[in-house]
């Protein structure tokens, strides 16, 4: 396989210099197992596992690796690999992991473009595209948002309308995968060796779009539920998939829960109209209540600004507060179990 058209560029050249002076050589993840990797290199396609160095710098707190990383291989025998080290992400879109863990989830790395993919029939949900938006203003890539199923829409214009108020300044395309309907505005993003994410929850059609950009049935497909329009799970691995194009597609399974892993800038840049609002308070640690010469509040009022919009703004700054609070704390927790297990093993060495 040809490693430019796997997305390979100087940003990777530059950090694997060292390795490739060792004999090393590269691969893309394009499927995660439990414990193993489908990868793509110069070779074809392998299966790798990791090295049990990289187990341990995991523990240490390296990541394993992710599908749309780059890894640094040593090949084996015939179609196997050993993964000895993760190359430094250009881009990464990740979530908190469901529960109450304060983990990461790396839901695909080195992405040029995010593909936030919302069905335009009963699943429609401006709240959840903002959640969206903060994840993918915080990876890197770029985010384009997908407004699926407009076939089955009756407020068409009304639809595109809502979600350009609450997502300024991003592109927004309209299709219909299963008819084919506006699918060749997505192959611009998935020029040869370009990378893009879908992301969506389940039922939204990320299946039906891979399957009619790969012109293969390589994604099965699921009929969404009846009444509430809920999708079920059809893709259950996320896997890195070559198009007839030259690009690359990373078909992900459905999130039902949406939890942020982001920073403070990222809720800024998704709203950045009460942000622009707030700058304009008389009083720069203006909570938007009751204050006297609240910008924010007079938007309000005047319907400059829509009253839901501006609760979903609030809700997720709580959220993000919170978040970080309890990754300080974690931070903390994970530096005590690190020291204690480098001095474990301190002590075992030198007893040996």
């Amino acid at each position: 396989m040809n490693l430019d058209f796997l997305g390979w560029s100087d940003f990777f050249t530059r950090s694997f210099a060292p390795y490739s002076q060792q004999g090393f050589s590269v691969a893309r993840v394009a499927i995660e197992y439990r414990n193993t990797y489908i990868v793509y290199s110069q070779q074809g396609e392998l299966t790798a596992e990791v090295t049990g160095k990289l187990r341990h710098q995991v523990i240490l707190g390296q990541d394993f690796p992710a599908v749309g990383d780059w890894v640094i291989i040593q090949a084996r025998e015939e179609g196997r690999a050993s993964i000895h080290g993760i190359l430094p992400r250009k881009s990464k879109f990740s979530r908190k992991i469901a529960g109450s863990k304060t983990e990461e989830q790396i839901v695909a790395a080195n992405i040029d473009t995010v593909f936030l993919v919302c069905g335009l029939d009963g699943d429609f949900n401006l709240r959840r595209i903002e959640r969206y938006l903060i994840l993918a203003n915080n990876s890197g890539a770029n985010p384009v948002i997908v407004l699926n199923k407009a076939d089955l829409c009756n407020s068409l214009e009304d639809n595109v309308s809502k979600v350009e108020a609450v997502a300024p300044g991003v592109p927004i395309l309209v299709l219909s995968a299963t008819t084919d309907q506006g699918l060749d505005a997505l192959k611009s993003y998935l020029q040869p060796g370009q990378t893009v994410a879908l992301l969506g929850s389940s039922g939204v059609g990320k299946s039906t779009i891979t399957n009619q950009l790969k012109g293969a049935l390589v994604q099965a497909v699921q009929p969404v539920r009846r009444g509430d329009d809920q999708g079920r799970h059809t893709t259950t691995n996320r896997e890195l998939i070559l198009l007839p194009t030259g690009g690359l597609i990373i078909d992900t399974p459905g999130m039902r829960e949406i939890q942020i892993w982001a920073g403070g800038e990222s809720l800024q840049e998704t709203f950045a109209d009460i942000e622009t609002l707030a700058a304009e308070c008389r009083f720069r640690n203006c909570q938007h209540n009751n204050e006297p010469g609240c910008a924010v509040q007079q938007a309000l009022l005047e319907g400059e600004l829509d009253f839901f919009r501006f609760l979903s703004y609030q809700k997720l700054q709580k959220e993000l507060n919170y978040f970080v609070r309890k990754q300080d704390q974690r931070a903390q927790l994970d530096e005590k179990e690190r020291s204690k297990k480098i001095h474990k093993a301190m002590r075992n060495y030198h007893k040996r």
